[in-house]
């Protein structure tokens, strides 16, 4: 398996397996069919109301597995972005997954959000980022790690302008910043931001999914990404699946992709795309696809009077 290697030295396992919407019922069989197949990483967040369950089956797993062979990441929700409430998210989320420390804790959404609301649903649910500025909420990240209870911390969803104005503050950098990217959303600001600073990038939604593309800066619908007829000439070309070839894609650039399945099989498939090798013409064939498509646009958080936008959300990184 590749990892790439984060300032503190540590090495992140470039596959992961995202849990994002998997039914408690199917993370189990999930989770020990990744391990058996290679998966070292597992992305988690408190959001998606599973961690007591990963718990579970992880403590099932070091049996087999030694927890220092492993990489957990989670994320701290919206609610609890005030300083105070950080380090309850945190022990929450390890009481939840029956560990002691994680591995990487990112702030899922720069979107703050009042204590026990999961998503907004009147203007009244809202904290605006000057009620709770985001370099308080990282103050308290980097407490966390100064515990020792969090290994590396990083963000999700945020863009190169608020990394700008959290770095120019902050006392431990960010390492990672988790973002939507496949060939539909290469995030090419983000790339070259991403490795001036030592930052490196995570890829949620690499395979498209999630209901495809809502969102797209040339305002079109494109095909599903796996039913591309490019991709599938590439996967035909190297004797691979289309999913296998966006997940090579993502690792040639250095950058971790977490797909995210819970059938044995897709898995099992997924994890060989960290085998296969793409050529440079693959490459020019698959940045032609380009069109700036969000799956995860993130307009949830701008409903209802919302002090947020998509434009100071995005920070026009759309």
């Amino acid at each position: 398996m590749k990892h790439f290697q984060l300032p503190t030295g540590e090495k992140i396992p470039a596959l992961g397996l995202g849990t994002y919407l998997s039914p408690p019922e199917k993370i189990e069989r999930a989770i020990l069919s990744a391990l058996d197949a290679g998966y070292r990483h597992i992305d988690c967040a408190a959001i998606y109301g599973n961690e007591k369950h990963i718990g579970a089956v992880l403590k099932k797993a070091f049996n087999q597995y030694p927890r220092k062979d492993l990489w957990i990441t989670s994320k701290l929700w919206c609610d609890a972005h005030k300083p105070e409430d950080v380090l309850p998210a945190l022990t929450r989320t390890l009481e939840d997954l029956g560990l002691d420390y994680l591995d990487l804790y990112l702030i899922h959404w720069p979107v703050a959000l009042k204590r026990g609301v999961e998503l907004p649903e009147t203007k009244e649910d809202y904290l605006t980022l000057e009620e709770v500025p985001l370099r308080t909420t990282w103050r308290a990240m980097e407490d966390c790690a100064d515990r020792g209870i969090v290994r590396n911390i990083g963000v999700s969803n945020f863009s190169t302008k608020k990394l700008t104005t959290l770095l120019s503050t902050a006392a431990i950098p960010p390492a990672v910043n988790q973002i939507e990217m496949h060939p539909y959303q290469q995030q090419r600001v983000q790339v070259a931001f991403a490795k001036k600073h030592d930052i490196t990038l995570t890829a949620y939604c690499p395979l498209g999914s999630v209901g495809e593309a809502r969102t797209t800066r040339k305002g079109c619908t494109p095909p599903p990404l796996l039913k591309h007829p490019l991709i599938m000439t590439i996967a035909k070309k190297h004797g691979s699946t289309a999913a296998q070839v966006l997940i090579a894609w993502l690792l040639k650039q250095d950058i971790v992709a977490i797909p995210k399945s819970v059938t044995p099989e897709r898995i099992q498939e997924n994890f060989k795309g960290s085998e296969l090798s793409l050529d440079a013409n693959d490459m020019r064939v698959i940045a032609e696809l380009d069109m700036g498509a969000r799956i995860i646009d993130g307009k949830v958080f701008t409903l209802h009077n919302s002090p947020y936008t998509f434009e100071n959300l995005w920070d026009g990184e759309c």
